[in-house]
């Protein structure tokens, strides 16, 4: 019997409030964030979800979370992430990254270094769907850069952190993207539509930022910079196939097939390798199958027991109309992200009860999805306990919080953001 059908209930939140104790504990304890697994933390949290409501039997909470795992979109979901995974791994193999990075700076031109670092970054993660591979790939220039023109490190890297965080909350094959879409039940290239306009205005104030505080110096790359466009032609194909409505295990697994011919063909894969690189980036992403489905089991059973229904009423005591509601969302992902540190755990979080809010309240999915994804990087793009800070300050020996100042596109997305929730008609 359901509980949480017509009584909210704030105890059936304790799983999650264990599962934020014990991660944020564990990294303030330890001065490191990503010291106490994730999976780890929600494993004791969907332990302490059983032992709960003892009305209910061990095999009916048992049937519970069976159906909220094999709800559509989470198991879309998954799916998604592992084909997502083996295009990435057949991609990098043959090349991609390596010829997209060189590409995009061989067109940068030289008397707006800093400006062209935040627009490479852009395209690379757009193009890569991941802000880490971006940082790691650009990092190293940006150092380059520092040391040639005389900017400082901070602002360099502040221009590619900033570029990274673009393509994260945009590109097609991003975990954060599937995770939005499928928790909000919308179409990727609605949702991107959506999602661009908001932040179009946030990157073109970023460029014109960078422009005005890095004007009078320039930067001349002296290493070859060779680059193949055969191994560019895999991240455009599945960009474009996204972009235009083919269905997206259509497009990634024939991104994947593209991109195990072009590598065998430009000698970058050998053949009795490729099912090897196509394994290896299909386990990359089975940390973040895995906490989605546990993910799941949590929010299932939190549900069940009339917290979601808590949420829902809080809520809804609290706002007022469609403007109101997309504020919660966007407010509801911001504080995940800041606790949990991971924007797709975020989304993947939040996502229910987002889809709940937008329901009740008439938000399309697409708009609740662009808002998840939006405030869920806002929040990783400035946490300086966040795994792209880290890195960042990591491989550039800086502290976050000397990388924080130069965030400008993070910020500028929230501010574009809350500014099309406010300033839109309450009837459109």
């Amino acid at each position: 019997m359901s509980q949480g059908a017509n009584k909210g209930r704030a105890i059936a939140l304790l799983p999650i409030g264990v599962f934020l104790v014990i991660f944020l504990g564990s990294g303030i304890i330890m001065n490191d964030f990503y010291a106490m697994p994730a999976i780890v933390a929600f494993l004791i949290a969907l332990a302490v979800a059983f032992i709960q409501n003892r009305s209910l039997s061990f095999d009916d909470k048992i049937k519970v979370i069976a159906k909220g795992v094999g709800e559509e979109n989470i198991i879309t979901m998954s799916l998604i992430f592992l084909c997502a995974g083996a295009f990435s791994g057949a991609v990098t193999a043959a090349g991609g990254v390596d010829s997209t990075v060189n590409f995009g700076l061989s067109i940068m031109p030289s008397s707006i270094a800093v400006v062209g670092l935040f627009v490479v970054g852009c395209f690379i993660s757009v193009s890569m769907g991941t802000s880490m591979g971006t940082i790691a790939a650009l990092a190293p220039i940006a150092a380059g850069i520092s040391e040639k023109t005389g900017f400082a490190m901070a602002v360099c890297i502040g221009a590619v952190v900033c570029g990274a965080m673009f393509g994260d909350n945009l590109s097609m094959i991003s975990d954060t993207t599937i995770a939005a879409v499928k928790t909000q039940g919308c179409e990727m290239k609605d949702k991107f539509k959506a999602n661009f306009f908001i932040v179009l205005p946030a990157a073109l104030i970023t460029i014109i930022i960078f422009l005005v505080i890095t004007s009078g110096s320039s930067f001349e790359i002296e290493e070859s910079l060779t680059y193949n466009v055969l191994q560019i032609l895999p991240y455009i194909v599945v960009l474009v196939g996204a972009l235009i409505g083919i269905n997206v295990f259509i497009v990634l697994i024939g991104g994947t097939v593209l991109s195990l011919i072009v590598g065998i063909a430009t000698g970058t894969i050998a053949v009795s390798d490729m099912f090897t690189v196509v394994g290896d980036g299909v386990t990359g992403m089975y940390d973040i199958t895995v906490v989605s489905i546990v993910v799941a089991c949590i929010v299932s059973l939190v549900k069940e027991y009339g917290g979601i229904q808590f949420i829902l009423d809080l809520i809804r005591s609290k706002i007022k109309g469609r403007k109101g509601a997309e504020m919660g969302i966007a407010g509801l992902a911001l504080m995940v992200d800041c606790c949990t540190a991971n924007n797709t755990v975020a989304i993947v979080m939040a996502g229910p009860i987002a889809k709940e809010i937008s329901d009740e309240f008439g938000v399309d999915p697409k708009r609740s999805a662009s808002l998840l994804d939006i405030f869920a990087s806002v929040g990783q793009g400035i946490i300086p306990y966040g795994a792209q800070l880290l890195s960042a300050a990591t491989l550039t020996g800086l502290t976050p919080f000397a990388i924080m100042p130069y965030l400008y596109y993070p910020i500028l997305m929230a501010i574009s953001a809350v500014c099309v929730i406010l300033l839109r008609k309450e009837g459109k």
